[in-house]
């Protein structure tokens, strides 16, 4: 076995380990939700992907993570981002094409961030038009021969999960 497809299984293991912490240490109605405060005032809540997304040349499979995040004395205050362990070829904005509760798509441009594996998007609205949702769909490209992803999230206890962000941050709820 190579050296790379050890460290692949190695974080794969460790990914399902914390999932596993994760999903125990939950509150009630927010089951899904993985809440954090970090010492820098951020405070998050993030779901993992309800799919998966096979990588690895379709050895191994993940769920991509969004995060909604909060910072009280921040600006912007509010921000929603995505994780995923495979990078997009895109280095500053990516189109994503949003689709919620089964409504019309729509495109809107998010930021690249951390080696290129974070897609990040600024601003209560964002926020805002998922606390009401149930499910939220969104789809990129990972570039111009890699072909699309996809995330589907169960928003079950997205509001109260929301609720607690802006009570931690001290904050209006969008």
């Amino acid at each position: 076995m190579s050296l790379r497809v050890f460290v692949e299984l190695r974080r794969a293991a460790a990914t399902v380990f914390f999932l596993a912490l994760a999903c125990g240490a939950a509150g009630a109605g927010t089951d899904n939700w993985r809440f954090d405060t970090g010492n820098d005032g951020l405070v998050t809540a993030s779901l993992y992907a309800t799919n998966k997304l096979i990588t690895g040349g379709g050895a191994l499979s993940y769920s991509p993570v969004l995060t909604i995040a909060c910072r009280a004395d921040g600006e912007p205050a509010w921000t929603e981002w995505l994780q995923l362990n495979d990078a997009v070829s895109a280095s500053r904005k990516i189109t994503m094409s949003v689709m919620i509760d089964r409504g019309s798509k729509f495109d809107e441009s998010w930021s690249v961030g951390t080696r290129a594996r974070l897609l990040m998007r600024d601003g209560a609205d964002g926020i805002k038009r998922l606390v009401s949702a149930n499910r939220l769909l969104l789809s990129w490209r990972f570039g111009l021969l890699s072909g699309r992803g996809q995330a589907d999230f169960d928003l079950a206890g997205l509001g109260e999960a929301v609720s607690q962000i802006a009570a931690t941050c001290q904050t209006e709820v969008p």
